[in-house]
């Protein structure tokens, strides 16, 4: 595989000598600089957005009954937070009613922070495929990580590269060790080559859209392409939720929309969830053949198939979207 070098950049000034050479030149910021220390987090808060999970403190889950075939939920904390910090839940932890649990078990692999890259080098994904036998689902929605530039510590690790290429970036870990980094869509292919070859059928969807981004345009236009085009590539199938939850928004109008979130514009509420999840099953429904079909339940029953034809309900002037 072809190996590109790293992107260009300087190495980050020490935060201690920035403050010495702040206070050196300024000494009335010295009271400035010792009031942020001391309210924890107030330095970090940019860092800390999007944090990663610490996996320890999240139950593994897996099937209840073995007899039966089950759907397997892969992704970040849009998919699963567990109620953590204001209360933020996944779609994936509100999906289930949806089902029919004497038929089919649902299973949430999805955790907090991670990126396709770091679900898999992490071992995570290996464990899902091993848990996988013939005649199970897999839905696999990840992006709101993955974006940035390979290297940067803000990234935390998580950045993958661009496209669906078999291009190699080598990225040199805070540890001092060398890892070559994929495309987001070399790592999602390689979700659906292994879940295929255990007998799964495989679900793409592009990811959740954030707060400040459906009323004026869409969310994850490129990361959208990419899940389609590994989904055409590698025989998977493939949905639009970003488009699915951005028009039902469109239709809500973003007074209510503003309910659905429990941070600045990524994590939802429970009501958010709620909501994300029954939208989750329209986009579901809307696949051909429907695959899941014979696994719902009443409520799942209940919701109809996605159709691309809503229009918007804005509340609020344009805005520029920002990046997230």
């Amino acid at each position: 595989m072809e190996q590109l070098p790293l992107e260009r950049r300087s190495p980050p000034r020490p935060v201690s000598k920035l403050f010495t050479n702040a206070l050196g030149r300024r000494p009335a910021l010295r009271w400035l600089v010792i009031a942020a220390l001391a309210v924890p987090g107030i330095l970090r808060a940019a860092e800390d957005e999007r944090p990663v999970v610490d996996a320890a403190k999240v139950t593994v889950e897996k099937a209840r009954d073995a007899a039966l075939p089950t759907l397997h939920l892969v992704g970040d904390s849009t998919v699963r937070s567990g109620g953590t910090g204001a209360g933020l839940w996944g779609w994936g932890e509100r999906i289930t009613p949806f089902f029919d649990t004497n038929k089919i078990n649902v299973v949430n692999h999805a955790i907090g922070g991670r990126s396709a890259r770091t679900f898999f080098t992490e071992g995570r994904w290996q464990k899902v495929a091993d848990a996988i036998r013939p005649g199970d689902f897999v839905i696999i929605q990840f992006g709101h990580n993955d974006q940035g530039r390979i290297g940067d510590p803000a990234m935390k690790g998580r950045a993958d590269g661009k496209g669906i290429g078999d291009e190699t970036v080598e990225d040199t870990k805070p540890d001092g060790t060398k890892e070559l980094v994929h495309t987001f869509g070399w790592y999602m292919a390689k979700f659906v080559t292994d879940a295929k070859a255990k007998g799964a059928t495989v679900i793409l969807c592009s990811p959740i859209p954030h707060k400040q981004r459906w009323e004026t345009g869409r969310d994850f236009e490129k990361l959208a392409e990419w899940d389609q085009q590994v989904a055409k590539n590698n025989g998977a199938l493939y949905f639009d939720l970003t488009m699915v939850i951005t028009d039902a928004y469109k239709k809500e109008g973003a007074d209510k929309v503003a309910t659905l979130f429990a941070d600045k514009g990524t994590h939802t509420s429970d009501l958010g969830a709620q909501f994300n999840a029954a939208r989750v099953m329209a986009g579901l429904k809307s696949l051909p053949s429907g695959p899941l079909g014979k696994f719902l339940s009443e409520k799942g029953e209940a919701i109809e198939p996605y159709q691309p034809t809503a229009q918007i309900n804005s509340n609020h002037p344009p805005t520029r979207p920002t990046q997230p």
